[in-house]
C-alpha cells in the first residue's frame, strides 16, 4: 500500500491560484446539498483547504494531510488516506479532494474513507480526468491515475457506495487544458527525460491578471451548468455518494 512521494500541493503557497478558487466554487455548487448540516466532518487532503472553506461541521471538523504544511499551525492530524487513524463509523461526511489519485491500491484508499463514514453518511470527492491528459505534472503531483466518470463511479461503487451524483467539472476551461498539457507533453518529448526528484512543492502555469480573470468567467459558465445538471466531460470529476444505512 503506498501513496506516492511527490512534491507539496501548489495550494500551500499560491492559496489564491485561480484553480483553487475555480474550484471551490465548482464543488460547492455540485456537493453542497450533500453534505447539510452534519456534525462530524473529516477532511481528507486538506493541503488543497482552499477548495473546501465551505465544508463546514456543526461540532467537530478535523483536517487530514501526510504533508503536515497542509495543516494549519496546531490543528489537524498528520496521517495518511491509506490508514486513517479513526474508528469505524467516525464521520457524517468525508471529502477526498484530488486524494485518491494518489494512492495505491486504489481500493484501499476508497474502503478506508468509506469504513469511516456512520451508515447514511456521505462520501464527496474529485478526482482528474482522463489518462490521455497524463503529463510530468502528474509525475511531480504523485498520481498513480486519471479517471473518467464511470471508473470513478466503479471505485466507490465497488466499495458498497451508493453514488448520488458523478459529473464531469472544469468544462468550459477543457480546452485549453487540452492545449497546455499536449504542450507539456511536447516538451517532454523533445527534452527526453523528466525531473528525476519533485520539486519541494509543485508548480502551477503562471496565468497573467487577464488569463486569470477569463478562466474565472469560464468557470462561472461551468457553474451556470452545473446548477441545473451534470456535465458530459471536463478536467475533473466530482462523485458524491452515500454508505448504505
Amino acid at each position: 500500500m503506498t501513496e506516492r512521494g511527490h512534491g507539496g500541493s501548489a495550494s500551500i503557497e499560491q492559496t489564491d491560484y485561480w484553480w483553487y478558487r475555480v474550484r471551490a466554487r465548482l464543488l460547492r455548487t455540485i456537493l453542497e446539498s450533500y453534505a447539510d448540516g452534519p456534525d462530524r466532518v473529516l477532511d481528507v487532503g486538506s493541503a488543497d483547504g482552499p477548495s473546501v472553506g465551505w465544508l463546514e461541521a456543526r461540532s467537530l471538523k478535523v483536517a487530514l494531510d501526510i504533508d503536515p504544511r497542509g495543516l494549519k499551525a496546531g490543528t489537524g492530524v498528520c496521517g495518511s488516506a491509506m490508514e486513517l487513524p479513526f474508528a469505524d463509523a467516525s464521520f457524517d461526511v468525508v471529502g477526498a479532494f484530488d486524494v485518491v489519485e494518489h494512492c495505491e491500491p486504489e481500493s484501499t484508499a476508497v474502503a478506508e474513507l468509506a469504513r469511516v463514514l456512520v451508515p447514511g453518511g456521505r462520501l464527496l470527492l474529485s478526482v482528474p480526468a482522463y489518462q490521455w491528459a497524463w503529463s510530468d505534472f502528474d509525475e511531480e503531483n504523485g498520481h498513480y491515475r486519471r479517471y473518467t466518470r464511470g471508473r470513478a463511479v466503479a471505485a466507490v461503487e465497488a466499495q458498497g457506495l451508493e453514488v448520488l451524483r458523478a459529473s464531469y467539472a472544469f468544462a468550459s476551461t477543457l480546452p485549453l487544458f487540452a492545449a497546455e498539457r499536449l504542450a507539456r507533453r511536447a516538451r517532454q518529448a523533445v527534452r527526453r527525460i523528466g525531473r528525476q526528484h519533485p520539486a519541494d512543492v509543485v508548480s502551477v502555469p503562471e496565468v497573467s491578471p487577464g488569463l486569470d480573470r477569463f478562466l474565472h468567467w469560464l468557470g462561472s459558465l461551468d457553474d451556470a451548468m452545473l446548477r441545473r445538471r451534470d456535465l458530459p466531460f471536463g478536467s475533473s470529476v466530482v462523485v458524491a455518494a452515500r454508505k448504505p444505512a
